[in-house]
């Protein structure tokens, strides 16, 4: 697996800026981000196209590229 296949990639999208929390970028030695916020209560977790674990919330939608299979293969690898 290459490096650009092992990264993940995420987004968050929210309907609304109230249901953000907290984005903090900082620009000093850590270079880190934290974004926060709610996603409302839980309406469905699903694997779009097999690939892409999508949360969706009443108030949002987390999507991350991670397949199913990757999680049974943690999973096993835990035993």
């Amino acid at each position: 697996m290459n490096k650009i296949e092992s990264e993940r990639f995420f987004s968050v999208e929210l309907k609304s800026k109230a249901h953000l929390r907290n984005v903090t970028l900082t620009n000093g030695s850590t270079d880190s981000a934290l974004i926060e916020g709610t996603l409302g209560e839980l309406v469905q977790a699903t694997f779009a196209e097999g690939v892409i674990l999508e949360v969706v919330g009443t108030k949002g939608t987390f999507r991350i590229n991670l397949a199913q299979n990757e999680i049974r293969e943690i999973k096993r690898n835990e035993q």
